[in-house]
């Protein structure tokens, strides 16, 4: 078969521009042809990187320029918590750094992003089809494969050495092959908008009001990923530049359930005003028609990633849950990986090894990520106690494991998924370990009344996370706040076991089980 292409990758996002453009830098000669079946790039479920993706971005992909000028620095997670609608607004618990973030973070437009990066995909030679859809790819191997798609109304039929799915949720190839799963055990959905009008965190205005509030952080809060919590669901609210905001629900329908209303975008509005911190910052906001988006059943991954003559990258291969912001994580690791092993086999080297690599640690890496981080946790985020404790625990795991590595040698670091080798899953059990624990004291507190009690008149103001040795401090930090929970815990127990004694009720009476 004579090749008119050496790759072909369907979806011109995030995700298949960044596959492309590495593969171009490391195999210039290569013939690249992506294929984009939109003719403007829509927003995405959360709009955050994380320290591991801006590293990608920064060092790897050298967007350190396009970002400081076109896109907002990010000033780290500041989550709040309250027990009543009433709750005044300083009385609500903050936890977050006290300072500027230690290491580069960004609140993306991912529209704008998407672009920037499909641009230097052809400004670094690689063809462009847009917008065109793919209607049929036929897979032969290591013989060739075919790409049937509608460009301009005209039916074009390509051959090529390689396929990459970069079409996101849609998942094209894992749905086609069958190796597409549907999480079922993290049950999430999500409804997202953009709005105007919404209150400064800094302002003058509030320096007035709430002069404690404004006194004992030295940083912006504005620029922070603020995050509402309550039982079952969590808010996040986003800068853009140029003013608008991004907000959004993220809940398990097994805990909570969206209140109705007339409209999605008047629903969603409606939850944020309920909450304390919502009603101040979105009092006066505006949903801007037309950008409201949702999604229901988002985990999902694909059991096989790769073969001789196809790959998928970003959220094609999986995508568990946008708290922390690990999509772009999980982008960074596949596309950067994908395009060394597709430069590799364009050089004429044998990749079935780098084949079997991926296919063997990416449902590893999904599943130790999602067990040992998201697993239940909507059963006890809307308890401060118990989330500020596992938010300094996980941020100081993704520290010491992820985030140290990457930076210290990021080529090397990106060829390696997260959670391999016995480190990664000592770690892994470790941190599933408290996770569960943290479930656990969720239920009894949720069974005895005592979920959320503390969720008023404190806040946890931390100095920052670094990559060395000092997030030993918030680890020491985050285990004392779990092991006080665990105390709070025999309380309850015991207390509990107290009233049944007195009380004794009858044996066909419902009962609740709570681990202890």
């Amino acid at each position: 078969m004579e090749f008119e292409y050496d790759v072909v990758i369907i979806g011109g996002a995030f995700s298949g521009a960044a596959t492309a453009l590495m593969l171009k830098r490391k195999r210039p000669k290569a013939r690249v042809l992506v294929i984009e079946k939109t003719a403007e790039f829509d927003r995405k479920v959360g709009e955050s990187t994380t320290e591991v993706s801006s590293c990608y971005m920064t060092r790897i992909l050298g967007l350190t320029h396009y970002l400081g000028h076109h896109q907002l620095a990010k000033q780290g997670l500041r989550l709040w918590f309250s027990n009543r609608p009433d709750q005044s607004f300083d009385d609500c618990v903050e936890v977050g750094s006290r300072y500027q973030s230690r290491l580069p973070g960004f609140q993306v437009d991912r529209a704008k992003l998407d672009l920037h990066m499909l641009e230097l995909a052809v400004e670094a030679g690689c063809d462009l089809w847009r917008p065109a859809k793919v209607m049929k790819c036929e897979l032969n191997g290591g013989d060739g494969q075919t790409v049937n798609a509608v460009v301009n109304l005209s039916q074009r039929s390509i051959a090529c050495r390689w396929i990459v799915d970069a079409t996101g949720r849609a998942a094209m190839l894992a749905r086609k092959l069958g190796h597409f799963r549907q999480n079922e055990e993290h049950p999430i959905n999500a409804v997202w908008a953009r709005f105007r009008d919404v209150k400064q965190w800094d302002s003058y205005e509030w320096r007035e009001r709430f002069p404690e509030y404004a006194n004992r952080v030295h940083t912006s809060r504005e620029w922070a990923t603020n995050h509402l919590f309550g039982r079952g669901w969590w808010v996040w609210i986003i800068p853009l530049q140029g003013g608008d905001v991004s907000a959004g629900i993220v809940y398990d329908n097994r805990i909570f359930k969206l209140p109705e209303g007339p409209s999605l975008g008047q629903r969603l509005h409606a939850h944020i005003l309920s909450n304390p911190v919502g009603h101040e910052i979105f009092s006066q906001a505006r949903v801007i028609e037309g950008d409201v988006h949702a999604l229901s059943m988002l985990p999902y991954h694909s059991e096989k990633v790769c073969d001789q003559g196809w790959a998928t990258v970003g959220d094609a291969a999986g995508f568990i849950d946008p708290l922390y912001s690990p999509g772009l994580d999980f982008c960074s690791y596949t596309s950067y990986y994908v395009a060394d092993l597709l430069a590799r086999s364009l050089a004429g080297e044998e990749v079935a090894d780098q084949i079997r690599y991926y296919n063997q640690q990416y449902p590893i890496t999904y599943r130790f990520w999602f067990e040992s981080l998201y697993k239940n946790k909507y059963y006890y985020m809307g308890d401060a106690d118990l989330m500020s404790a596992a938010l300094l625990l996980d941020v100081s795991s993704y520290y010491l494991s992820l985030v140290r590595t990457t930076y210290r040698d990021p080529e090397h670091e990106f060829l390696n998924l997260p959670f391999g080798g016995p480190g990664g899953r000592f770690a892994a059990r470790m941190m599933k370990f408290y996770n569960r624990r943290l479930v656990a004291l969720a239920k009894r507190r949720w069974a005895t009344g005592y979920y959320g009690r503390r969720n008023s008149g404190w806040r946890e103001l931390y100095d920052g996370f670094v990559p060395d040795a000092r997030v030993w401090k918030q680890i020491w930090r985050g285990l004392r706040r779990w092991w006080k929970c665990e105390l709070i815990n025999l309380t309850l127990m015991f207390s509990a076991r107290a009233v049944v004694s007195v009380t004794q009720p009858s044996p066909t009476a419902p009962t609740e089980t709570c681990e202890v």
